[in-house]
């Protein structure tokens, strides 16, 4: 496809300026992406790392019942990833490092005659904790090959660092932008960039947590829009004054409650219980048993279930209130909880653009 490819223009206009905004998650996609795992050095060696690969498999196809899936490989893999996957997906051959499409892949912007763009988040392994040399090129290579511009946000992070309800209006954990290891620059001018580069109009910060995790804490992983004026967060049934997890959960919760949006709104905001850490399937430190980090595709919600039961069906009852019409696939994903994400982290959409 023919395109400009381009990054900001030389006088420094942004995707902002130029009427582009990322749209909410829940609106129609020309198709998903996502990385297959490739190296098992990261995962702790090849039974790991299969193990993976099976649970992205299990993803792809739930996706791609619903809308094209594209899945980004290494040249050397693509011929054995089709054969895994079937012709019904497509494979590219971009070279990754890792399966985490939502931080390393492409973050798409339209503007509203329904051009699209990438806005170019700058992936920096978060925080140079783990080698990102191909990932790091992961969104240009693909905005090249879509022939799309590309506008260079000016900060470094990660899309599952940021939510937007495609109204206006950003949420974020400031531990993981407002950190050393990706930014040096103070909390309001990396607000200021990232409203730039998504077309956001309001900015509700939360502390968040830094060095507990890989991701400094990313807020997909507690809280998202469902829609304008309302969002989701995963809480436990009392804070836990000596887990500094709970701590910042609830923090962000009473935030949000006190929060208006870029309409004036206050927002309501739906809590999801977490599952009983004595009951799921994992017995992983790192395991992340988030429900909210669910994807919304055409026609469905894909979601995780853990093993606790009454937490699960709770879950996957919650959804189908928050997303009516649409089907709610609850899927098995703990090798890729152990690996410190979930179906939100390992996807990644593009919107539906001009026809």
């Amino acid at each position: 496809m023919a395109g400009d490819t381009s990054s900001a223009t030389p006088d420094g206009t942004t995707a902002r300026r130029l009427g582009y905004r990322m749209p909410l998650e829940s609106e129609p996609h020309t198709r998903t992406f996502m990385q297959w795992p490739s190296r098992a050095a990261i995962y702790g060696g090849a039974k790991e790392l299969e193990a993976v690969r099976s649970r992205i498999a299990s993803i792809a196809q739930a996706i791609v019942r619903f809308e094209p899936l594209v899945m980004l490989a290494p040249a050397t893999q693509v011929a054995a990833v089709h054969q895994r996957l079937g012709t019904q997906i497509e494979v590219w051959p971009i070279e990754t490092d890792d399966l985490w499409c939502r931080d390393a892949g492409p973050t798409f912007v339209r503007s509203a005659d329904g051009g699209l763009a990438v806005a170019e988040l700058n992936f920096n392994g978060w925080g140079n904790k783990q080698p990102h040399a191909a990932d790091g090129q992961v969104a240009k290579r693909v905005a090249q090959k879509l022939g799309l511009r590309v506008f260079d946000s000016g900060v470094v992070g990660e899309g599952g660092g940021i939510e937007t309800d495609g109204a206006g209006t950003l949420l974020a954990h400031e531990s993981s932008w407002v950190n050393a290891n990706r930014n040096r620059r103070a909390k309001a001018e990396i607000e200021r960039l990232l409203l730039d580069a998504l077309g956001g109009e309001r900015m509700i910060w939360a502390p968040g947590v830094k060095g507990a995790d890989i991701t400094d804490y990313h807020i997909d992983a507690l809280a998202r829009f469902v829609k304008p004026g309302q969002v989701v967060i995963q809480l436990p049934r009392k804070k836990d004054s000596n887990d500094p997890w709970s701590v910042a959960a609830f923090e962000t919760c009473e935030i949000l409650t006190r929060a208006t949006d870029a309409a004036g709104r206050r927002l309501d905001v739906v809590v999801m219980p977490e599952p009983d850490p004595e009951r799921i399937r994992s017995s992983s430190d790192d395991f992340v048993s988030s429900y909210v980090n669910y994807y919304v595709c055409n026609g469905a919600v894909i979601g995780a279930e853990f093993g606790d039961d009454k937490a699960d069906a709770a879950a996957q009852d919650l959804l189908r209130q928050l997303y009516p019409g649409r089907e709610v696939v609850s899927l098995d994903i703990d090798p890729i909880g152990e690996a410190g994400g979930g179906i939100h982290c390992a996807t990644q959409q593009q919107p539906a653009g001009a026809a």
